[in-house]
C-alpha cells in the first residue's frame, strides 16, 4: 500500500456499478485501453514524449475493505511507453485510479443484486485521464461520477480524530487554514499547532475512548478559536475552514487528499466512504 501514501489524490463519489464482475478485468482492461487510445487520438489528452502504447490495467487492492461485506478496492492505472531522447522505451504509470468501500454496509442494504458497491474514487494525475476513465465508466456500468467536496463541518471532525490518533514517528504540526472572504481577493489564515499540544488538548477534550462526538468535536474547535483570539484577537468562527493537516492525513474543501501514514489509511477510508454514501444518497 505503500505507493498510495504522500500522493495527492482528487476524490470522487461514485454511484453502483452496473453488473460489473472482477472476472472480467482483463476484458475491460483491453476495452478501456482502446477507449483511452481512440479519446488521445481526438487529442483530448497530451502527454510529453513520443507515445508509442498506452495500456491500462485493472487489479484488486488486498486489504481495503473494513468488513467481509465490503467489496474488494480496485486499481486501475494507465501505463505508458515512452521513447527517451536517447531512443530508449520507457514503461511508466501516468494514471492511477482507486475505487473502495470502507465500512460501507449503511449503502450495501439498499444495493440491487446486479450492482456492486464501490463509493469512493481516488485519482492522481491528468483531469483529461481522469476525466477519460470516468466517461467510460458511466458508458459501461451505468455510474455517475461527481467530485467528493469536504465541508467545515467534516474538516473539523477530522482535525480532531486525526490529532487524537497516536503516531510513533513523522509527528507534524496540525496545521488549519482557514478562508476570509475578502475583496478584491482572498485571504488565508494559516493557524499550526505543535502536535504535543494539539494531542494534550484533544485528551482534555475526549470523553470517552475509541468514540468521538460532536460535542467533543466542537469543543476542540472552540478552544483552538479562544486561544487564537486571545493572541490575534481574529474571531476564527466567522471564517471558513478550507484545509486540515495531521501527521494521518491532509485534506482540503475541494476534495483533495494526501495520506501520510498507513496505520491509519482504513480509518481515513471509513470517514470518507461515510461522506461519498451520503452525497449519494
Amino acid at each position: 500500500m505503500a505507493f498510495l501514501l504522500r500522493k495527492q489524490w482528487a476524490l470522487y463519489s461514485v454511484t453502483p456499478l452496473y453488473k460489473f464482475s472482477y472476472a472480467n478485468m482483463k476484458e475491460y482492461s483491453r476495452h478501456l485501453s482502446a477507449f483511452v487510445a481512440a479519446e488521445k487520438q481526438k487529442g483530448l489528452a497530451m502527454v510529453v514524449g513520443i507515445d508509442l502504447s498506452i495500456k491500462v490495467i485493472f487489479s484488486t487492492l488486498l486489504g481495503l475493505k473494513g468488513t467481509d461485506r465490503d467489496q474488494a478496492a480496485i486499481l486501475v492505472q494507465i501505463a505508458s511507453k515512452t521513447q527517451t531522447i536517447s531512443g530508449k522505451e520507457e514503461e511508466k504509470v501516468v494514471w492511477s485510479g482507486w475505487f473502495c468501500c470502507v465500512f460501507g454496509d449503511e449503502l450495501l442494504e439498499n444495493v440491487p443484486e446486479d450492482f456492486i458497491c464501490l463509493p469512493l474514487f481516488l485519482a492522481n494525475g491528468a483531469e483529461t485521464y481522469t476525466a477519460i476513465i470516468g466517461t467510460w465508466f458511466q458508458k459501461t456500468f451505468d455510474c455517475c461520477f461527481s467530485r467528493l467536496t469536504i465541508s467545515p463541518l467534516n474538516l473539523a471532525w477530522m482535525a480532531a480524530m486525526w490529532t487524537g490518533y497516536k503516531v510513533d514517528s513523522h509527528a507534524v504540526a496540525t496545521e488549519l487554514i482557514f478562508s476570509v472572504p475578502c475583496i478584491p481577493q482572498r485571504l488565508d489564515i494559516s493557524y499550526a499547532i505543535h502536535p504535543e499540544d494539539a494531542q494534550a488538548l484533544w485528551d482534555t477534550v475526549q470523553n470517552t475512548q475509541g468514540e468521538v462526538t460532536q460535542e467533543e468535536v466542537d469543543l476542540f474547535m472552540d478552544c483552538l478559536y479562544s486561544h487564537f483570539h486571545r493572541h490575534f484577537k481574529i474571531h476564527l468562527s466567522a471564517t471558513r475552514l478550507v484545509k486540515v493537516s495531521t501527521s494521518i492525513a491532509s485534506v482540503h474543501s475541494d476534495g483533495n487528499l494526501k495520506i501520510l501514514q498507513s496505520k491509519y489509511l482504513i480509518g481515513v477510508l471509513m470517514l470518507l466512504t461515510e461522506l461519498a454514501i451520503l452525497q449519494i444518497q
